[in-house]
């Protein structure tokens, strides 16, 4: 069970302790995008995003690892200086692979940020990079993952009773 159980939880991408990461010496820093940057219906980026993207590529290499079609990806990125992966396939580790081979980064130096327990949070960690998971910023999913929601609540139910993983219960390890 223990390869469902992000490194740390937070609120919100912009809650993240991301000096803390960068001592840690983490490199690339790799965003699902749907609830975890932006709404499932948001085309474009809110000003926020932008901004925060912007000032993370001071410090870090940014990606967008999304399993969404490349066309909603591309147009989303287009706002902001960031490389993308889309269909990556999470939790298989195909997109995080492709994603070490361009900045050719060791696992240890990347970090995997996301909303999912069962795509985001299981695939960075069968990867063996460092991962956060977020609240999901929306109720609204696209309805591929309502499934993985649905087995989603059955294991973070598990990680409850172990006293591991409680949603809306954040930590930093």
């Amino acid at each position: 069970m223990n390869i469902f159980v992000p490194n740390s939880y937070y609120k919100t991408v912009y809650d993240i302790d991301y000096d803390r990461l960068k001592k840690n010496k983490i490199k690339c820093i790799m965003f699902d995008l749907d609830n975890t940057l932006a709404l499932v219906d948001e085309g474009i980026p809110p000003e926020k995003v932008i901004k925060f993207i912007q000032k993370l590529n001071k410090n870090f290499d940014t990606y967008i690892i999304s399993n969404n079609n490349r066309k909603r990806i591309e147009k989303f990125c287009s706002y902001f200086d960031s490389t993308f992966v889309a269909f990556a396939l999470k939790p298989m580790t195909k997109g995080f692979r492709e994603i070490k081979k361009i900045g050719n980064y060791k696992p240890e130096e990347m970090c995997m940020i996301g909303d999912q327990v069962m795509t985001d949070i299981l695939g960075g960690n069968r990867f063996g990079c460092y991962t956060i998971l977020v609240d999901p910023l929306g109720k609204k999913d696209l309805k591929i993952t309502s499934v993985n929601r649905f087995l989603e609540k059955i294991v973070v139910k598990r990680l409850t009773k172990k006293g591991v993983l409680e949603r809306g219960k954040y930590y930093e390890r």
